[in-house]
């Protein structure tokens, strides 16, 4: 496949990254299986650095703009990151990182589904932390911090095994735990920079088990690296729902597409 079509899938998605936040992993690794015909387990590979990359550049401009809140983006790391290093010492010791490609993709299927919902009813899991912190406001503060910890957890079990699933899951649970402290710009930045280490411990188990196409990563990043910039400058002016309840939709076909596979 030429270059430049490599390059146009990146920048389109890289726009995207820097616009929402999310649709790296979930819109980049359908389009590699279903468009490009990559083999999902390197596509989950090589999607892991396409995102640690991508969003090391979108985090700098956000962190830049003071969009990042520094004491969530902790606590999340200390529950994604060893999550993700505990999954991908289970992939290699059960060999399950040898899994059919039948079996990943029915994986990628439902968390793409997932990822789908968590955007649509994103709005509705923010009202519903407002008000159960407006109710009882102490009880909720106490278990923000673990619960943050637990939240990412899960998107390092899900993000190492699929590649999907920091960056609309992330923000589902933030708007859900913090429904007053996110507004639209932290929440975004808080997600991409999330999203950086972890895919950098994830991306390099998964090189290390041969996951990983550098050429094709290269091809990629050439043209996400100018979108995610454009996405991150350009994002306010946007119409944010407008646009993720586009990619949730593209999310429901892929996710179909890829279980009936």
């Amino acid at each position: 496949m030429d270059w430049w079509v490599n390059a146009l899938a990146g920048f389109g998605v890289g726009t995207v990254v820097g616009i929402t936040g999310v649709g790296g992993g979930a819109l980049m690794t359908p389009i590699l299986v279903l468009l490009f015909g990559v083999a999902p387990a390197s596509a989950v590979g090589t999607d892991l650095w396409f995102a640690a990359i991508t969003k090391m550049v979108g985090g700098w401009v956000h962190h830049s703009k003071g969009s990042v809140d520094g004491q969530v983006l902790k606590l999340l790391c200390w529950g994604s990151l060893p999550a993700s290093v505990a999954t991908l010492l289970w992939l290699h010791f059960s060999h399950a990182s040898k899994m059919n490609n039948g079996l990943l993709m029915s994986a990628l299927g439902v968390v793409l589904l997932l990822t789908a919902l968590a955007m649509v009813f994103k709005k509705r899991a923010q009202n519903v932390g407002l008000k159960l912190r407006t109710m009882s406001p102490v009880d909720f503060k106490r278990a923000q911090p673990a619960l943050t910890v637990v939240a990412g957890a899960i998107l390092g079990l899900l993000v190492t095994l699929t590649s999907i699933g920091a960056g609309a899951l992330g923000a589902v649970m933030l708007v859900y735990l913090y429904p007053f402290r996110m507004t639209p710009s932290r929440l975004v930045g808080t997600d991409i920079v999330h999203a950086i280490p972890l895919t950098i411990v994830a991306g390099t188990g998964h090189m290390l088990m041969g996951n990983v196409d550098l050429v094709l990563l290269g091809m990629l990043l050439l043209g996400s690296i100018p979108g995610v910039v454009l996405g991150s400058l350009i994002g306010h002016r946007l119409p944010e729902q407008a646009l993720r309840a586009a990619i949730a939709a593209l999310l429901v076909i892929a996710g179909f597409k890829l279980l009936s596979m």
